[in-house]
């Protein structure tokens, strides 16, 4: 296994950080959610589009660089990082990959080239209640002009900005599909959904709505998923550095009796488990992308990852919040969007428990 960068993963990621951390910034992000709007900023989005870091993920013969998983997952740790108010991975992680490796050639074509001049917004609807985002209950059936899906997908991620969003849905014939719906069309509501980082969440309402087949076969529906859940890591693990580097900051330079409290004991032994849960993110988030990229079976490697994004990040950011105290939970101190955000990935498309079960249904089927 090799993590390593190479030179454009590393200058993309470099670009990326750049592009963000100078416009992502406390100030503006404050600013932004006290407009009372949705928590996105079209001129970052533009930004992102313009630098070419939207463009870099999109295949090169649809006018992109082509850049793998492991670059994607390098600047989605920077949209972690920053908590960036625009939708990376949403476009970039749970819908680029399934447009780029099935669409047709004209829906391919105007999506890919859509998003790389930022014009349109990707995301998935895998959340339905009480199913598994797999065998989906959501239905699809045929029509005279192609397909129709009816059902309800809730908490989908920048559902309220996106243009194109993916929906699995289940097939008549047992199978399952993977549709691409368009806001606006008959059929597709779109109800906003508040929540505390303020994120354009929504539930996505379809009535027999006109959708277009991107994939066919369990197969399909389970290679999409498995990159959507392992670039969401990443956004997890820049999350998590982020709080761990204000955590390690403000620890040095509070002080009690005179002597900063990074020197306690019990503070230092905290971090350190914070610092450990970081790295063990960080290294199987790397895995499960390399081995997806390589091409080869990452499904174990992929319900590890997401473990300990969700059980490792939600330690991470509490303990970030208990050792800076009173300051933690000041919504003028950047800290809170770190917490808000690993809270929203640990549950996103499967918290720790359902990947613990995933992970031990792998384990027994290799086993017999």
């Amino acid at each position: 296994m090799d993590f390593t960068h190479d030179e454009e993963a590393e200058a993309i990621s470099a670009l990326a950080g750049q592009v963000l951390g100078d416009r992502a910034t406390h100030e503006a992000l404050r600013d932004l959610e006290r407009s009372g709007g949705p928590r996105f900023d079209p001129a970052l989005w533009s930004a992102l589009a313009e630098t070419g870091i939207l463009g870099a993920f999109v295949p090169a013969d649809a006018g992109g660089a082509g850049l793998d998983l492991l670059a994607l997952g390098a600047v989605l740790e920077h949209a972690g990082r920053t908590t960036a108010p625009v939708p990376l991975w949403e476009t970039l992680g749970l819908g680029v990959p399934a447009i780029a490796e099935f669409a047709p050639g004209e829906l391919r074509s105007e999506v890919l080239t859509g998003v790389a001049e930022g014009a349109l917004v990707l995301t998935a609807g895998w959340h339905e209640q009480g199913s598994d985002p797999l065998r989906p209950t959501t239905v699809a059936a045929r029509t005279a002009d192609g397909w129709s899906v009816t059902g309800t997908k809730v908490c989908v991620p920048a559902g309220a900005v996106a243009d194109v969003i993916l929906v699995p849905a289940a097939i008549e014939s047992g199978s399952v599909g993977l549709f691409a719906v368009r806001r606006g069309d008959e059929g597709v509501g779109i109800e906003p959904v508040h929540t505390t980082l303020g994120d354009p969440q929504a539930a996505l309402l379809l009535a027999e709505a006109p959708a277009v087949l991107v994939a066919e076969g369990h197969e399909s529906l389970r290679w999409t998923y498995e990159r959507a859940v392992a670039t969401q890591c990443a956004v997890m693990l820049g999350a998590c550095a982020q709080a761990l580097a204000l955590t390690a900051t403000y620890t040095k330079e509070r002080k009690q009796f005179d002597v900063p409290i990074a020197s306690f004991q019990a503070v230092a032994h905290r971090a350190a488990d914070a610092y450990m849960d970081t790295e063990a993110i960080r290294l199987t988030t790397w895995q499960a992308l390399w081995r997806l990229g390589a091409g080869l079976d990452a499904s174990e490697h992929v319900a590890v990852a997401k473990f300990w994004a969700a059980w490792g990040g939600q330690r991470v950011v509490h303990a970030a919040q208990h050792l800076h105290g009173g300051v933690g939970v000041d919504r003028d101190y950047p800290l809170h969007r770190s917490f808000l955000l690993a809270k929203e990935l640990e549950l996103q498309l499967g918290g720790a428990t359902p990947q613990l079960s995933e992970l031990g249904r792998l384990i027994a089927e290799g086993s017999t």
